[in-house]
């Protein structure tokens, strides 16, 4: 009878969280909004004759930062595994923003021919590069393996990114001052690396895995950025905040807790603060191997901090794409 209880006392709760959402989302707007929200950006750096580079920059904080970085006059490539949505996205900011200089590119972080051969055309078209945002990733999806027989977490949030990272590391230092910007997750603080089952074949948890991935973006750009070390290429990783975004899609339960609970949430353009500070900001301009959320340094879990940790990652990741970064 108790556990029948709570259940209703759940689904009544949520139903009138649905039914009154417009109020609740108002009253939030006036009396906490600005926590909600989250930290702003307030740089006013242009970016007029810069090239940037976002992965997945057809929906939520990617095409926010796309959006705010070709408005400080930035040529914006947006990398994007579905073109069609990344045209609908490029065309949306045009239509923002009439002198805005967006171009979609396919690439599928899932498949490292994709990642190779779209670095290979960039490197034919692009003399330069100042900035590098690798946004994308997948989160809590079921159990499946990108073309490389790698676990999709793993794969496309950390691997995917870093042979992408490696095949352009050149261009970057040859443009710099440049930077790179991880976008990793709050979730890295629950994440261990598995060396022992890196993709998850002995048993799976999907919101591990994403944790384990985002973990992995954290001690990628501390590494990365302790390798560049006086190269004038900076590397900082950041966590966007709790945003409203289609992520989730892959979760049905998370799908529907973010919609019932969405005026507590950030919208992708809040969300995409951090990512737009970390690439602008004036004050970063020397700052690298970083952690930032809301425009602040932000809190590293202590296996985020792990050097050796690091290092064997960094080691573990050219053996299982087959390439030496020294």
């Amino acid at each position: 009878m108790l556990l029948l209880f709570m259940i209703a006392v759940v689904v009544a709760a949520t139903i009138l969280v649905i039914l009154f959402a417009p109020n609740i989302r108002y009253f939030v707007s006036l009396v906490n909004r600005r926590y909600a929200a989250g930290g702003q950006c307030k740089s006013t750096t242009r970016l007029d004759g810069k090239t940037v580079l976002i992965t997945g920059a057809n929906t939520g904080i990617g095409k926010e930062t796309a959006l705010d970085l070709a408005i400080r006059g930035a040529r914006v490539v947006m990398a994007c595994r579905d073109v069609e949505k990344g045209e609908e996205a490029a065309a949306s900011i045009r239509a923002a923003y009439h002198k805005a200089r967006v171009e979609v590119r396919e690439l599928d972080l899932a498949d490292t021919c994709s990642i190779r051969s779209f670095a290979q055309r960039f490197l034919r078209e692009f003399t330069e590069l100042h900035i590098l945002i690798n946004n994308a990733g997948v989160m809590m999806c079921p159990y499946t393996k990108t073309t490389d027989g790698f676990e999709m977490h793993i794969g496309v949030n950390h691997l995917g990114h870093f042979l992408l990272t490696s095949l352009l590391i050149g261009l970057l230092e040859r443009s710099a001052p440049a930077r790179i910007v991880v976008v990793s997750s709050l979730a890295h603080n629950f994440g261990w690396i598995r060396f022992h089952d890196l993709h998850s074949q002995g048993s799976y948890n999907s919101g591990l895995a994403y944790c384990q991935s985002k973990l992995a973006n954290v001690l990628f750009a501390r590494e990365l950025a302790r390798r560049l070390k006086g190269t004038n290429v900076t590397v900082n990783s950041l966590h966007p905040g709790t945003v409203n975004s289609d992520l989730t899609r892959h979760s049905t339960l998370m799908a529907i807790l973010f919609a019932v609970f969405s005026m507590f949430l950030k919208t992708p353009r809040e969300g995409a603060q951090t990512s737009i500070y970390c690439a602008v900001a004036e004050e970063l301009h020397s700052i690298s191997g970083k952690h930032f959320s809301d425009c602040t340094p932000a809190f590293v879990a202590p296996q985020g901090r792990s050097e050796e940790t690091a290092r064997r990652l960094w080691d573990v990741s050219c053996e299982l794409l087959g390439i030496e970064w020294d």
